[in-house]
This record gives structure tokens, C-alpha cells and sequence, in this order.
């Protein structure tokens, strides 16, 4: 095929959804590559979630490579393919005048690859680095109206493969219209993000999501804080309002941990899980306990007023050295695991403790 601004292919139209055309049609990976990308999960400098796709797995990708190199081998697995404009599908008209199944499939690169690839990119790699032979592969296209609507797909068609959680997460945000077990976190999602990306935030840059491997806390226990809080705590109220959530929501929770880092400054700052439980799983879900204990107890919604609530019980914590003591029980530092055992022990304690000290403050 000449290297012209229109592609050209024969296609087969299986019946299946009328608002969302479906097409499948064979291509060399030569020619794939002039009218579909990768675009990878990233951030843009303004913490803006850009692309989908999950890093390569340089492993597997070597592997499909040397097998497509053999005389013997097959790929009947398709590339899928979405595109959001320039192009246009035309079904071809039998002569009896009878449905036809059949139809010719224009694609416009004049401005670059117009398709996305949202399944199939390691074997479209594989097919990119082969060398000396030529190799057409099945590529299952269809067209969406948005870039929303492609995101949702691209979730829904990988959903039944191991795609990292985290990843999908990071995704949420930007789908609507999901199955009630993705969108239940899609708010949860939404707060991480503003959370870690907002310059104001006290937890930005800390949060270790897909498109941020070097943060400390990982996202889904943060997650985890903010749905607890969503279901029974502060957060509530902000449930069904996003815009409230993402000013007066993300601001709790940041001047929260504001006061932790200030606090417990010792046992936070350039401290990872291993080295304290305060950035632990374990120790911000039960944290967030401490978060509700606080909000309920005093009103707290500033770093200040939490801050004294969290010196009281400051001297009974043994985040990254010495030990707990839990009653009868003495554990040690770091044999807290984030096991939902552990975090409800330590949840009970420090709530526990705070209520306590908070009697004991009320009554002097």
C-alpha cells in the first residue's frame, strides 16, 4: 500500500451494537502503525492523566517475537483498534438489496495515527520489531464518539485480564457509565488524584499510583480512607456532589495529614512502609479512623485542630521504633502488617486512646 493520506481496506461488519460500529480487517504491522498508536499512562506537567496504556513487558514481547519469526506460526488473536475521527465506514450494498455484512473502511493519517490501541500492544510490538518477513495480522476496529467512550471500552475489554488495579483506578475518574463494581471507586479515585496532583495538597507527589511509581503511599489504602469516609464519615455529606468533594472533601483529608507530616514529623518524613507503619497501609487506614474520631469529637477541619488532637496521643504511638502496647499484648514496631486484623487492632487502639485523652483533657 502506497503511503498516501488515505488507507483503504475491505472489512467484515459483524452485527452486533448500532451505536458503536465494529469491523475486522487484515493488515501488515507496517501499515497498522500509520493509522493506530500506544498511547502509555502518564501525567502532564499539570498532573492531567494522559493515555491508557500499561508499561511493555519487555519479557513477554521477545517471546511473541521469536515465535512470529517462525515459518509455522499464526496470530489469530486481533489487535484492537478505537478511533475517535477520521475515518468512515461505508457497508457495501448487495445486489439483491439484502443486509450486507460486508464494507469498505477509509482511514485518514494525513494529521497522524487517528486509532488507539487498547489491546494487543505486545504483540503489536512483537509484529513492530520483526524483521525480514512480511506478516498481516487481524486488527478488530471500532469507532467511538469520545475519548470517554474509548476509555470505557478499553477498561471493559481488558477488565477479564490481569490489568493492574491500579491502573483502572487511575482511570476512573475519567469513565462514566461503568458497572456499579468500578464506579463505587471512581469517586475515591477522583480525591486520590486531586490529592496527589494539586499543588496545595500536603500529600502530593506522595501518593504511588500507576503513573507515579516513586510515591510512598499506595493509592488504593488512601482509597480506602476515602471510602470509608464516604460511606460513615466526614465525607458523607459530600457524597453526592462532586465539585463539593474535589474543594471542601479534598482540603479535609490534605489538612488531616498536613498535621500528621507536622506531628509525627519524625516518623514520616523520608520514611517508606518498611521503615514506619505511619506510611504503611496498616497505619493510614487506621489514621483515617483517627481523621472521623477527630472530625466527630471536636469539629476538626483545620490542620491546627487536628494537630492537637493528634499530640495527645502522640507519646502512645510506636510507628517506627519501640513498641505497641494493645492491652495485654506488646507488639513491636514493625510487626504490624496490612492485614485487616492488624489495621482493626490499631484502628480500636488509637481511637481508643484519643477518646481517652480527650476525657481527660475535657475533665482537668
Amino acid at each position: 500500500m502506497s503511503k498516501t493520506r488515505l488507507q483503504h481496506y475491505d472489512v467484515i461488519i459483524p452485527k452486533q451494537c448500532e451505536g458503536l460500529p465494529v469491523f475486522t480487517f487484515a493488515a501488515r504491522a507496517v501499515d497498522v502503525a500509520r493509522f493506530a498508536r500506544i498511547e502509555r499512562a502518564g501525567r502532564d506537567d499539570g498532573g492531567m492523566l494522559q493515555g491508557f496504556q500499561r508499561p511493555q513487558i519487555a519479557g513477554h514481547i521477545r517471546e511473541i517475537r521469536d515465535y512470529l519469526e517462525k515459518p509455522t506460526a499464526i496470530l489469530p488473536n486481533p489487535i484492537v483498534v478505537a478511533f475517535t475521527g477520521s475515518v468512515t465506514l461505508e457497508p457495501l450494498l448487495p445486489m439483491d438489496g439484502a443486509e450486507s455484512r460486508f464494507g469498505r473502511l477509509t482511514i485518514d493519517v494525513a494529521s497522524g495515527p487517528p486509532g488507539w490501541i487498547v489491546d494487543g500492544q505486545q504483540r503489536f510490538t512483537a509484529l513492530s520489531e520483526m524483521r525480514g518477513r512480511e506478516f498481516e495480522v487481524l486488527v478488530s476496529g471500532f469507532i467511538c464518539d469520545s475519548l470517554e467512550e474509548l476509555q470505557r471500552q478499553f477498561i471493559l475489554i481488558n477488565n477479564t485480564r490481569p490489568l493492574p488495579k491500579a491502573l483502572v483506578y487511575e482511570l476512573l475518574p475519567q469513565v462514566g457509565d461503568l458497572p456499579h463494581r468500578m464506579s463505587n471507586r471512581s469517586q475515591a479515585a477522583l480525591v486520590t488524584e486531586a490529592l496527589n496532583y494539586r499543588p496545595e495538597s500536603s500529600l502530593r507527589g506522595m501518593i504511588r499510583q500507576q503513573t507515579n511509581p516513586k510515591g510512598v503511599i499506595r493509592d488504593t489504602v488512601l482509597q480506602r480512607v476515602i471510602m470509608n469516609s464516604l460511606s460513615d464519615g466526614a465525607l458523607r455529606l459530600f457524597a453526592d456532589d462532586n465539585r463539593l468533594l474535589l474543594d471542601r472533601g479534598v482540603h479535609l483529608i490534605s489538612e488531616f495529614f498536613h498535621a500528621v507530616r507536622h506531628v509525627f514529623a519524625e516518623d514520616w518524613e523520608g520514611k517508606t512502609p518498611k521503615t514506619s507503619r505511619l506510611v504503611h497501609g496498616a497505619g493510614i487506614v487506621a489514621m483515617g479512623y483517627v481523621m472521623e474520631a477527630l472530625h466527630v469529637s471536636t469539629g476538626s477541619e483545620n490542620r491546627d485542630s487536628f494537630a492537637r488532637g493528634l499530640r495527645l496521643i502522640k507519646p502512645r504511638t510506636a510507628w517506627s521504633e519501640g513498641e505497641w502496647q494493645f492491652g495485654d499484648e506488646r507488639r513491636r514496631w514493625n510487626g504490624l502488617q496490612n492485614v485487616p486484623s492488624d489495621i482493626r487492632q490499631l484502628s480500636f487502639y488509637l481511637v481508643a486512646e484519643l477518646k481517652r485523652s480527650l476525657a481527660e483533657v475535657e475533665a482537668a
